[in-house]
C-alpha cells in the first residue's frame, strides 16, 4: 500500500464514502435502465443451457442432457442458472431478469476491483480504479448482457482479489484471504477453463517469493515457509473445486474434463468467418497479432489507457525494486500478470479473434487497479512538492472521465460499442471495425417498427395471418422484439419488410427506409419496405448455415 501523507483515517473514509457513492450511481443507473438493452446472438441458447442445467440438479444428474448441449457444456453455467432462478422470483420476464442479473454481477466485479485497488495502492488507488472500470464503456455495456466474457472478467478479479490477499498476508493466511481465493478461482476455472491462469499467477507469485528469500533467508528455509503457505491455501483449493462443481457440473462429472474442455479450446472449433478488421475483411483464424492490442488502443477511454501503461510500468518498478519486500513485489507482480499476460499469450499464440475485444473483458479489471495504483502514486508525489500541479492532474483526470461518460449517454444502450476519440469515435469506426455485433439494436428496431404499423392501423396482407419480414443480423432477439406477429427468416422474397443490422455483411437495399436506429450518425439498425420490390438476398456474404 502506498504511503503517503494524505492515507490518514478522514481521507480513507472520504475515499471509501465516495466509492460506495459510485457504487450505489451505478446500481441507481443499471436499475432505471436494465430494460433497455436488447438481447444478443446467444441468450436464447445460454437460456436452453440454464433449463437444462436446473433439469440436471432437479434429478440428480440423471438426467445428463446439459453434459452434450451444443458448446456450453465446456462452459460454467453459473450465471445462466443464477439468472434463470431469480426469473423465478422477480417480476420481470427472463430476459429483463438475464439483463438486471448482469448488471448485479457487474456491480459486484466493481466492488471487487475497488477493494483490489484498494489493497495494491490504498483508498485513493481503489477509488480511482473504481471510477476507471466503471466509466469504462466496454465493462458497463457488456454487463448487461454478455452471458460468457463480462461474468468471467468479474470471476478473475475476485480470484485476483484473493491472491493479493494472501500474498499481502505471506507466509500466514486469514480466512477471509482463502475464502476469497477459493470462491473467485472455482467461479473463474467454473466459468471458462481460461480461468486456470489464475492458478498460474498463483504460481509465479510464490516463485518470486521463493526466489527473493532463498537470496535473504537461504534456499531451505525459503521452501520451508512456502511450503507452510501452501498448506495453509489447501482449504482454499477444495472450496475452488467444490465452488467449480456447483458451476461446472460436466467440469467434474470425469477428472479428466477440464482437461478436455482446454484441448477443445485450445483450437479454433467453428466454420471460419469474416470479419471486419482495419477496413478489410479477414477470416477469423488469420487476424493479424495487432488485433487486440490495436482495438484496445482504439476501444478504451484514453485515461483509462494513460493510466493503465502507467500502472504497468510503475509495478515493474516496483516488483523489481529490492527495497521492496519478497510480499509486495509478488502482489504487484501478480497484479501486473492479469493484466498483460493474456495479451502478451494472444500475440504469440495469435489464435483466433472476432467480435472485437468482448473475449478480453478480464483484463480490464486489473488494468483499471494498475490505472488506480499509478494515479495514486502519481498525486501522492505531487501534492507535497507542486500543489497546483496536483490539482491540475486531479482536474486533467476529472476530464478523462467526462469524455467517456459523456459518449456512453450519447450510445446507451449500445456504450459497448463505443470507439475512443484517437479512432473518432463509432463514425471514425464506420466501415473499418466491427460496432453493433451482438444485435442488441434490433430491440429498439423492432419496437419502433411494432408501433408504428399500429400507429397506421396497417394489418398483414389479405390471406396472411403474420408480417413476413426477413432479418438480417441474429433472428431470435429479433423475434422477441418484434414479438407474435412477424414470421421472420432471412429469405426475402416474399416478405413486407427487412430488418438489417448496420453491418458489412448486412446489403443495403434499394427500398424506402421506414426507420434508422443511429448513434453519432452512425446506422445500427434499419428497417426497410421491401413490398413490391424483388431481393435476392439481404446479405453481401454466404448465409450462415
Amino acid at each position: 500500500m502506498l504511503s503517503t501523507p494524505s492515507s490518514t483515517p478522514a481521507f480513507t473514509r472520504v475515499c471509501d464514502a465516495l466509492a460506495w457513492g459510485v457504487l450505489g450511481l451505478v446500481a441507481i443507473l443499471a436499475a432505471l435502465t436494465f430494460r433497455d438493452y436488447g438481447l444478443g446472438w446467444d441468450d436464447y441458447t445460454h437460456a436452453e443451457y440454464a433449463a437444462l442445467l436446473l433439469q440436471g440438479f432437479a434429478s440428480g444428474f440423471d438426467n445428463r442432457s446439459a453434459f452434450s448441449f451444443v458448446n456450453l457444456y465446456a462452459y460454467g453455467g453459473g450465471f445462466d442458472v443464477l439468472a434463470a432462478l431469480a426469473a423465478k422470483i422477480l417480476p420481470f420476464d427472463l430476459w429483463e431478469t438475464r439483463r438486471l442479473v448482469g448488471a448485479c454481477v457487474g456491480l459486484i466485479g466493481l466492488a471487487a476491483t475497488w477493494r483490489t485497488g484498494r489493497r495494491l495502492g490504498g483508498p485513493l488507488a481503489g477509488l480511482i480504479a473504481l471510477i476507471l472500470l466503471a466509466t469504462c464503456p466496454t465493462y458497463y455495456g457488456h454487463m448487461f448482457f454478455n452471458p460468457k466474457d463480462a461474468p468471467f472478467a468479474v470471476t478473475m478479479v475476485i480470484a485476483l482479489w484473493g491472491l493479493v490477499r494472501v500474498f499481502a498476508e505471506y507466509p500466514r493466511t486469514t480466512a477471509v484471504g482463502i475464502a476469497l481465493l477459493g470462491i473467485g478461482m472455482g467461479l473463474a476455472v467454473g466459468a471458462r477453463i481460461l480461468g486456470g491462469l489464475a492458478g498460474i499467477y498463483a504460481f509465479a507469485g510464490l516463485a518470486l517469493i521463493v526466489a527473493a528469500e532463498s537470496r535473504e533467508f537461504g534456499a531451505a528455509k525459503a521452501m520451508q515457509r512456502a511450503a507452510g503457505f501452501v498448506v495453509a491455501l489447501v482449504p482454499a483449493m477444495v472450496l475452488a473445486y467444490a465452488v467449480m462443481a456447483l458451476v461446472w457440473p460436466w467440469g467434474v462429472v470425469d477428472p479428466l474434463n477440464p482437461l478436455h474442455a482446454a484441448v477443445y479450446f485450445s483450437s479454433f472449433f467453428e466454420k471460419p468467418w469474416r470479419e471486419l478488421f482495419a477496413g478489410q475483411l479477414i477470416e477469423v483464424p488469420d487476424m493479424p497479432r495487432s488485433y487486440l492490442p490495436q482495438l484496445m488502443a482504439l476501444k478504451l477511454p484514453e485515461i483509462f489507457l494513460l493510466l493503465g501503461i502507467a500502472g504497468i510500468l510503475a509495478a515493474i518498478v516496483g516488483f523489481c525494486r529490492r527495497s521492496n519486500g519478497p510480499q509486495r513485489r509478488a502482489t504487484l507482480f501478480v497484479v501486473v500478470l492479469a493484466a498483460i499476460a493474456p495479451i502478451l499469450i494472444t500475440f504469440v499464440t495469435r489464435p483466433a479473434m472476432y467480435n472485437g475485444i468482448r473475449h478480453f473483458v478480464f483484463i480490464l479489471p486489473p488494468l483499471a487497479v494498475l490505472g488506480g495504483y499509478a494515479g495514486a502514486a502519481l498525486l501522492a508525489w505531487l501534492a507535497p512538492r507542486w500543489r497546483f500541479a496536483a490539482i491540475g492532474a486531479a482536474a486533467v483526470f476529472l476530464v478523462g472521465i467526462a469524455l467517456p461518460v459523456v459518449e456512453m449517454v450519447r450510445l446507451h444502450p449500445y456504450e459497448y460499442t463505443h470507439f475512443n476519440h484517437i479512432a473518432g469515435g463509432v463514425k471514425g469506426a464506420e466501415g473499418r471495425y466491427m460496432r453493433d455485433y451482438w444485435g442488441l439494436s434490433f430491440k429498439q428496431a423492432g419496437s419502433e417498427l411494432v408501433a408504428l404499423l399500429a400507429a397506421r392501423g396497417e394489418q398483414p396482407p389479405a390471406g396472411q395471418l403474420h408480417w413476413k419480414i426477413a432479418v438480417c443480423g441474429p433472428h431470435r432477439p429479433a423475434e422477441v422484439a418484434l414479438g407474435p406477429k412477424f414470421d421472420i427468416s432471412w429469405e426475402p422474397r416474399g416478405a413486407q419488410f427487412a430488418l438489417t443490422l448496420g453491418e458489412f455483411y448486412c446489403r443495403p437495399l434499394d427500398a424506402p427506409v421506414l426507420l434508422e436506429i443511429k448513434r453519432d450518425g452512425v446506422v445500427f439498425a434499419r428497417v426497410y419496405d421491401i413490398r413490391g420490390k424483388d431481393f435476392p438476398t439481404l446479405l453481401t456474404i454466404p448465409a450462415p448455415q
